[in-house]
């Protein structure tokens, strides 16, 4: 798997540490609120369990299940299933995400949850590549601004694989252009 990447941008110890750094805010940020925390499955699974684990003010924690990429490329379509979800009303929620980049899915996801009569809503996502937004979307906690790059590991996938990786580096273009 090595030898499909370009380069490492960012070690485990990067990760964790930038991580820890978030759980800290928000621990201070929603002291006394009981936060929820959603993750967007698959991506969202080894930073959401690297943040919970590290936050220290007592929350819980659900998943959804939301996609709009095929290969490298967004569709346009989201397709999110929420169906699982506790009841949200009046509920401090926390958004966790793998990356931030077009906004399309994350937007859509925040409508539907907004719907529900969340009492607050913010997004943590580990990476944010804001050169590709498409909407005015925002993350309040962002682990690392990246550019235009395509990267994987700590979750981040291609065609499912190099999810497992314990850091993030940039998949070399032959990779994904065959």
């Amino acid at each position: 798997m090595l030898q499909d990447l370009l380069k490492i941008t960012h070690t485990e110890e990067q990760l964790k540490a930038r991580t820890c750094e978030l759980a800290a805010d928000i621990s201070r940020d929603y002291a006394d609120k009981n936060p929820l925390f959603i993750g967007v499955l698959k991506g969202a699974y080894i930073f959401m369990a690297e943040l919970c684990k590290n936050v220290t003010i007592p929350c819980e924690m659900a998943f959804i299940s939301a996609s709009s990429y095929r290969g490298t490329q967004t569709t346009g379509c989201v397709s999110a299933q929420t169906d699982g979800l506790p009841d949200l009303t009046g509920r401090h929620v926390i958004l966790v995400e793998d990356i931030l980049d077009t906004g399309l899915t994350l937007s859509h996801i925040c409508k539907v949850l907004s719907s529900r009569g969340t009492a607050s809503l913010e997004i943590c996502s580990m990476m944010d590549k804001p050169s590709r937004r498409k909407t005015e979307l925002k993350g309040k906690y962002v682990g690392f601004e990246i550019p235009d790059e395509f990267v994987v590991g700590y979750g981040l996938d291609f065609n499912e694989k190099y999810r497992n990786l314990p850091f993030v580096g940039v998949l070399k273009p032959e990779v994904y252009e065959s």
